[in-house]
C-alpha cells in the first residue's frame, strides 16, 4: 500500500509539473543579468529580452546582479527554482572562462544549466581613452614596449569578457599593465571615456557608441573582417596583430533541471526574437552577431560551453590569471 501511494504521488507530482509547463508562464520572468546595467551582456539581454517578452505573453524583467567577474550572479540564477521563472543571460567569461580563474566557483558551467540559446556574438575591440599618446595600434605596441608598465587597463571583474581577453592581448603583446577591476564594463568605460584609466579590450556592441561619438579611440577589432558598425576600424591583422584574434558571445541558461517543454518555448522565444527585423537591426548597428539557425538550439550552446571552458582554461593558466 505504502509503494502504491509513493507511485500514485510521483505520478500526480509529474502531471502537476507538466501542466505548469504547459501553461507556463503565469507571470513575469527574471532574467539576471550579471553585470551592471549599461554593460553589453545588459545591453544584449534588454533587447533580446523585450522581443521575448511579447512572444510569451509575460514581461521578462531585467536583474542585475554584479560581482566576482558575472560569477556571483550566474551563481544565483543556477540556485533558482528549475520553473523557468529564473533564466540568465550568461556569456564567455561566465560559462568559459570562470572555472580557470575561480577555483571555488559555485557552479560547473557545462552541468548546472539548462542552455536555452545563443543571443548573439560580440566581436572584441581593443580601445584607448581619447587622450592616449597612440593613435593606431602600431603606436599603441610602440608606447607600451616603454611605458607598458606605467599604464592601467580596465575591466569589468575577473573571469569577465573583458578581463579574459585583456589578459589574451597583454600576454601576446608583452604588456604588464596595471589591471583595474570595475562591477561591470559599463562603469570601466565610463572612466575610460573620463580619461581615468587608459586602454580596455571590450566587446563591439558596448564600445561602438562611444566610438561612433569620438568619445575613445578604437585600434582594431579582433576579427578577420572588418565590422560593417565601424568600417573604418581596421582589423588586428591589418593592424599588424594577427595572433590577436578572438570574439565574445552572449547567451540565455535556465537552472539545470527545468521542463524541457519551457526549455522548448524559452527557445522558441529567443530565436522569433532574432529573427525580428527591428531586434536584428538594434543588434547590427552595435556590431553584433546575429547566430545562425543551427546555432541557437540548446544542442549548439551545450557543445559551445564544453569546448570554450576547454579553450580559456590553458590560455588563463598559462598566463598565471586568478581570483584575488
Amino acid at each position: 500500500m505504502k509503494k502504491l501511494a509513493l507511485a500514485l504521488a510521483a505520478t500526480l507530482g509529474l502531471a502537476a509539473t507538466g501542466a505548469q509547463a504547459q501553461n507556463y508562464p503565469t507571470r513575469p520572468v527574471t532574467m539576471i543579468v550579471p553585470f551592471a546595467a549599461g554593460g553589453p551582456t545588459d545591453v544584449v539581454a534588454r533587447i533580446v529580452a523585450d522581443h521575448m517578452s511579447r512572444t510569451i505573453g509575460q514581461q521578462i524583467v531585467i536583474e542585475n546582479v554584479a560581482g566576482a567577474g558575472g560569477t556571483t550572479g550566474i551563481a544565483r540564477g543556477a540556485q533558482a527554482q528549475p520553473d523557468g521563472y529564473t533564466i540568465m543571460m550568461g556569456h564567455m567569461g561566465t560559462h568559459g572562462a570562470a572555472p580557470a580563474l575561480y577555483p571555488n566557483l559555485k557552479y560547473d558551467p557545462a552541468k548546472d544549466f539548462a542552455p536555452i540559446g545563443l543571443a548573439a556574438g560580440t566581436p572584441i575591440l581593443i580601445v584607448a581613452k581619447k587622450d592616449f599618446p597612440a593613435n593606431d595600434l602600431k603606436g599603441f605596441l610602440d608606447y607600451m614596449k616603454t611605458n607598458g608598465e606605467k599604464v592601467n587597463m580596465a575591466h569589468a571583474g575577473v573571469g569577465s569578457v573583458s578581463h579574459s581577453t585583456g589578459i589574451l592581448f597583454n600576454s601576446i603583446i608583452g604588456a604588464k599593465p596595471t589591471m583595474v577591476a570595475y562591477r561591470g564594463t559599463g562603469p570601466a568605460l565610463n572612466d575610460l571615456m573620463a580619461n581615468t584609466v587608459d586602454y580596455m579590450t571590450d566587446q563591439i556592441v558596448n564600445v561602438a557608441p562611444q566610438i561612433q561619438g569620438g568619445n575613445i579611440k578604437a585600434f582594431a577589432i579582433a576579427t578577420p573582417e572588418r565590422s560593417p558598425a565601424l568600417p573604418n576600424v581596421p582589423t588586428t591583422k591589418e593592424a599588424g596583430l594577427p595572433d590577436y584574434q578572438v570574439s565574445a558571445w552572449n547567451a540565455v541558461f535556465a537552472p539545470k533541471g527545468t521542463p524541457p517543454e519551457i526549455v522548448k518555448k524559452l527557445n522558441d522565444a529567443l530565436v522569433k526574437a532574432l529573427d525580428d527585423e527591428n531586434t536584428k537591426k538594434r543588434l547590427l548597428d552595435l556590431g553584433g552577431v546575429i547566430p545562425s539557425a543551427q546555432e541557437r538550439t540548446p544542442e549548439s550552446l551545450q557543445k559551445l560551453v564544453e569546448s570554450e571552458v576547454a579553450r580559456w582554461t590553458p590560455v588563463l593558466q598559462a598566463a598565471g590569471a586568478k581570483a584575488e
